[in-house]
Parts: structure tokens; C-alpha cells; sequence
């Protein structure tokens, strides 16, 4: 489908790249570009003459959609919309990021969050309607459509609904996590801005499995994300065991950061990010080649979303150091040392440094603790034995007449287990 791009600034120049980025991401074609700079006028966006040209350009390109950068009002909605050629739809940013949420669910949890999105941006709509008609008594009051007061009702039991089977997936999750940690898995979560490229980077360190294996393969592994130049390819999260020798770690992908999205939309897939608030480390991976400027803005807004609620520390991966020569390098290194003290510098797509990135997860990963445990000999204690095997780095093993000693290291989680399991262990064998 033909789409054209429309978006007002206040002042300067008006970029659309991240909306053109997106549109094609939605499957549409852009056959032209409108921007406009001024304040914005509170019943079409652009400007009267604006409006009628792009009006114009809609005729004459036959485009099926004008897609606008900006939040568009329901009266802006509708007045565009009397303007433009017949069955030429208008929607907004937010509109077309649903759009794309909304092609790229596949799980339930997905789907469920992309149908709270999409109610949580109608609520106010139905409550305007709610509001105009009982003000005006009229049902079809600047076309926004016929009034009916149990849609605003209808939407807010639908919300609740959908909330509660989020929480039950939530808690489903957390259970899934807390198993990971106990069987001694360390979790480490890929943030930051979508079309970073933390698809095809987790593809270089989680290669233990090839692109068509999926999850019953392994219960704790999910299919891998693909490796796409489109924003948004990863909806929902993508967990896989990590090629590491020294520690047994799962990586997981999440959705991608976009800028300038409004809180209501934020907070339906909040859900999503409790993999990575949830981790033991985050890797925040940000495009190097990208101007200095975005890349400290997008920085700032990722801290601002990661420290909320995450303990973790959190490690900055300049990706794509292959679109850049060494002295952009270093002076984007330089001007970033606040915002990023020790950033790790890679090419996920050309696979350069990423033993480097390895070596830094090791390091930054919480300690293992150290543990001597003297286990009964009893009916029970060689699968104790085997499960600290399974679980743990064991350095050594004795066998006595009446004992076993085992000397290992593990997760604070996995010795706790430990010294449960042998503490449960029956009466000695006579």
C-alpha cells in the first residue's frame, strides 16, 4: 500500500526518518514526504495551505494512507480525513506502532499486550464521545461516530481482564526464572533501541543452536530472533543459552527502545521488560554509527527506563563498529564516558570483538560462592551428588566409608538448594 509521510515541528527542520523506517516496517510503500514548521494548528496539524497540499499530493501519488509523525487528536483525525481523497486513511504515529505491534504478535502474551495497547488508545476517545454527546445530545458530533456510553465501560472490564491474565503470565514467568537461577543459570538481558542490532548480536553469542531449532529442543530455550534490517522484529522476548565454557548463562532478546512514545503505551508492555529488570546483568546496546547526539539521548532515556526497577549493572555495547573508522570511535567513546565510563565496542554483524564481550559478561556477572559440603552416605545421596554436578563447578569429590565430601562453586541460589538437599538427606546406611 502507498503511503505518504506528513510531520509539523515547531521550529527546524523536521526529521522523518524514524517515521519512514517505521512505515516500511508496517509493508507500506512511501511515495512522498511532507513536512511543515510551525505551531500546530488545533484542527489539522498542519497549517489550512499545508493540509490542502497534502490533500493534493494524496490525489495525485493514489496513496492509501497518510501517515503523520505527530499525535493527532480525534478532530484533527477527522478534519484531515474530510480533506483527502476518498478511502484514504489518516492515522498517527502511535496508530502505526500498534499497527506493527499488532503484525508482529505471536505469542499470547504478545497478543495480549498489543489488545491493552490498542484499548488504552481508544479509552479516551470513547470518553470524549461520552462527554460531547452528553454536552451536546448530539450522537454524531464532528463524525466521530455514534455515541453509545457502554463502549467507555465495555473498554475499561476489558482492560481489567486483560491485566489479570498478564499478571498470571507474569507470575508464570517469574516461577520460570526462579527454576533458571536455582538450576544455576546466570540471566543476562539485551536493552536498548530497536534496529540496534541486539538480534544479530545475540546470534553470535548464543550459537550452541541454528536458526530452525526451537524450544522443545530444550525447555529453557526459545527459537532464535531473526537478524532483520526493520524496526520492531522482536516483539516478544527470545531466551537462549549463551556460548560461554566458564559459567552456564541465558541471554535473552527483548523489544527494542523507540523514542517518543507516550507513557499509556509504555506501560502495556511493561511486562515484556521484566526480563530485563529481572536479569543479573544488561547488556544496553546502542548504534555507534548513529549521530552523537541521538546516541546520548537514547542512552539518557534507556537509563531512565532500566533504573527504574532494575538492580542489575549494566554494560554499554557500541554495536556496528564496522560502519565507523577508529578516530569516530574514539571520539564518540570520548563524548559518551559519562553516560558510558566502559563501554564494550563491537560488530555484531561482522562478529568482531565478541570474545571481548564474552570475557566482560564473566567478569560482571555476580561472584559464585564457594562450598564444602559432607553429604551421609544414604539411599539418596549420589543423585545429590549428581544434581551439585549438574548445577555447580565441582572441583573435587571424596568418598568415605560413612560420607561424601564435595567441594564447588555456584550461584548463591544453587548452594542454598545444595545445603537444603543435604540437610533432607535420610539416616545413614548401617
Amino acid at each position: 500500500m502507498k503511503a505518504l509521510i506528513a510531520k509539523r515541528v515547531d521550529s527546524g527542520t523536521a526529521d522523518v526518518t524514524e517515521i519512514r523506517e517505521l512505515a516500511r516496517a508496517a509493508g507500506y510503500e512511501v511515495v512522498g514526504e511532507l513536512t511543515q514548521s510551525r505551531k500546530a494548528d488545533p484542527g489539522l496539524q498542519f497549517g489550512e495551505g499545508k493540509a490542502d497540499e497534502l490533500a493534493e499530493c494524496a490525489h495525485r501519488e493514489d496513496a492509501a494512507v497518510v501517515i503523520f509523525d505527530n499525535r493527532l487528536g480525534p478532530y484533527q483525525t477527522y478534519n484531515l480525513g474530510q480533506k483527502l481523497p476518498e478511502g484514504c486513511e489518516v492515522m498517527d504515529r502511535f496508530t502505526l506502532i500498534l499497527e506493527i505491534f499488532g503484525q508482529r504478535a505471536q505469542t499470547r502474551k504478545a497478543q495480549l499486550q498489543v489488545e491493552l495497547a490498542e484499548l488504552r488508545y481508544e479509552l479516551p476517545r470513547a470518553e470524549a464521545k461520552t462527554s460531547l454527546a452528553k454536552r451536546d445530545e448530539h450522537p454524531g458530533f464532528m463524525g466521530l461516530g455514534e455515541y453509545d456510553e457502554s463502549r467507555e465501560q465495555d473498554i475499561k472490564d476489558q482492560i481489567s481482564r486483560i491485566r489479570d491474565e498478564l499478571k498470571r503470565i507474569e507470575q508464570t514467568e517469574e516461577k520460570r526464572r526462579e527454576r533458571r537461577h536455582e538450576a544455576g543459570f546466570d540471566l543476562v538481558a539485551l536493552a536498548g533501541y530497536t534496529n540496534a542490532g541486539k538480534s544479530t548480536l545475540m546470534r553470535q553469542m548464543a550459537a550452541d543452536l541454528d536458526v530452525d531449532e526451537n524450544e522443545d529442543l530444550h525447555p529453557d530455550l526459545d527459537a532464535t530472533a531473526e537478524s532483520e534490517d526493520r524496526l520492531f522484529t522482536t516483539l516478544g522476548t527470545t531466551t537462549r543459552r549463551m556460548d560461554l565454557d566458564t559459567r552456564d548463562v541465558l541471554l535473552t532478546d527483548t523489544v527494542g527502545f523507540i523514542s517518543d512514545l507516550p507513557h499509556w503505551l509504555v506501560e502495556s508492555f511493561k511486562s515484556t521488560l521484566d526480563s530485563v529488570y529481572r536479569a543479573d546483568l544488561v547488556l544496553l546496546v546502542v548504534d555507534v554509527s548513529e549521530p552523537i547526539e541521538e546516541i546520548r539521548e537514547k542512552l539518557v532515556t534507556s537509563h531512565d527506563t532500566l533504573y527504574e526497577r532494575n538492580e542489575a549493572p549494566i554494560v554499554t555495547v557500541l554495536n556496528k563498529i564496522d560502519s565507523v573508522d577508529d578516530e569516530e570511535l574514539a571520539e564518540k567513546r570520548e563524548a559518551l564516558s559519562a553516560l558510558a565510563p566502559n563501554p564494550v565496542a563491537v560488530s555484531g554483524q561482522e562478529a568482531l570483538n565478541v570474545d571481548q564481550l564474552r570475557e566482560r559478561i564473566v567478569d560482571e556477572l555476580p561472584d559464585w560462592e564457594r562450598e564444602r559440603l559432607v553429604l551421609p552416605m544414604t539411599d539418596d545421596t549420589m543423585s545429590v551428588v549428581s544434581w551439585i554436578h549438574d548445577n555447580a563447578n565441582v572441583e573435587e569429590v571424596n568418598y568415605g566409608d560413612d560420607d561424601v565430601l564435595v567441594d564447588f562453586e555456584a550461584r548463591p541460589a544453587v548452594v542454598e538448594k545444595a545445603r537444603s538437599r543435604a540437610a533432607d538427606l535420610s539416616t545413614p546406611l548401617q
